[in-house]
């Protein structure tokens, strides 16, 4: 192949036409680049990531910047990927091990809680109620990782069907209530009349919005506002929830749906809040939605995801 024209190459050789196909579609680079270059060779898979370097100079005497080229660098992540799915399925694993026993748990305190076991005292009451606690985080906690884990490895079963937006809100609503109303926050509604039916799962779309309004009222202090708006916005609903928080930095908005991120300085109770984001931007973009945030340190966030009529 030395020497000779990469297009030609292209034309019998199924690995040099992946790599450049890129160069003459670029609108599509970004979408490509989410996935590593999966290369059979040797009886082996291996996996790499490509990245398009532009070539550009200024010709001795010249002061106009001419492009002469690409440089296409490839990098082994083999090692990796095979430890990436080795964690994915422990994960997974682990997860749905300790769901039934902290299932277990909580009913049983339940059944601490009715008159038929015993009188308690204040001091036990006290316990129980820690006990319960602990154990709605730690389940709360292993069904993110399950979810996580099953959408990474495209386990999840989309129900999509035509739904309406105002059903969605309306549900979503009366599940955060009672957190807003222990940190005494308002729910500010701002809803479009006559919103046409999206194609949607209901319960996925749902939880992403929970999520967004449950990271809202974690970090809003006291007696302050969240606003949720559900607009048209050409050909899509957009769902946003804005809040009157710390804000994040800019050097964290462009990682914030990344799994695991902890933002330094915030509350560290209960999940991170990469890992229920991670989880929210794999459900919209398997609908085929997009999602996103814009922040302001010391003004708020707002999170939104858009999903199409």
């Amino acid at each position: 192949v030395i020497g000779r024209p990469v297009q030609k190459i292209a034309v019998n050789n199924d690995l040099i036409r992946s790599l450049i196909k890129d160069l003459f579609k670029p609108d599509q680079m970004i979408e490509e680049k989410k996935q590593p270059l999966k290369i059979f060779a040797d009886n082996k898979e291996s996996f790499f990531e490509k990245e398009i370097i532009d070539i550009q100079i200024t010709p001795t005497g010249e002061k106009d910047i001419k492009h002469i080229g690409h440089v296409i660098l490839l990098k082994n992540v083999t090692p990796f990927k095979e430890m990436d799915d080795a964690k994915t399925n422990f994960i997974a694993t682990v997860s749905h091990e300790l769901k039934t026993p902290i299932s277990s748990i909580k009913k049983n305190i339940q059944s601490l809680e009715k008159k038929k076991t015993g009188v308690i005292n204040e001091a036990q009451k006290k316990l129980i109620e820690s006990i319960k606690e602990d154990s709605s985080r730690l389940l709360k906690i292993t069904s993110e990782l399950l979810n996580l884990s099953q959408v990474e490895t495209g386990n999840i079963q989309l129900n999509i069907q035509q739904n309406s937006p105002h059903e969605i809100l309306e549900y979503v609503l009366e599940a955060i209530q009672v957190q807003a109303d222990q940190k005494r926050i308002v729910l500010i509604t701002d809803v479009d009349k006559d919103l046409p039916e999206i194609k949607t799962d209901i319960e996925k779309t749902a939880w992403v919005l929970v999520n967004f309004l449950t990271n809202a009222i974690r970090y809003s202090s006291e007696q302050s506002k969240i606003l949720i708006q559900v607009k048209r916005d050409q050909e899509n609903i957009l769902f946003s929830v804005k809040d009157q928080g710390k804000g994040i930095g800019k050097r964290y908005l462009s990682k914030i749906f990344d799994k695991y991120l902890q933002i330094p300085g915030s509350n560290k109770t209960g999940t991170c809040i990469g890992l229920g984001l991670a989880i929210s931007k794999e459900f919209i973009e398997a609908q085929g939605g997009s999602i996103g945030v814009t922040s302001e340190v010391g003004v708020g966030s707002t999170f939104y995801f858009r999903l199409s009529v």
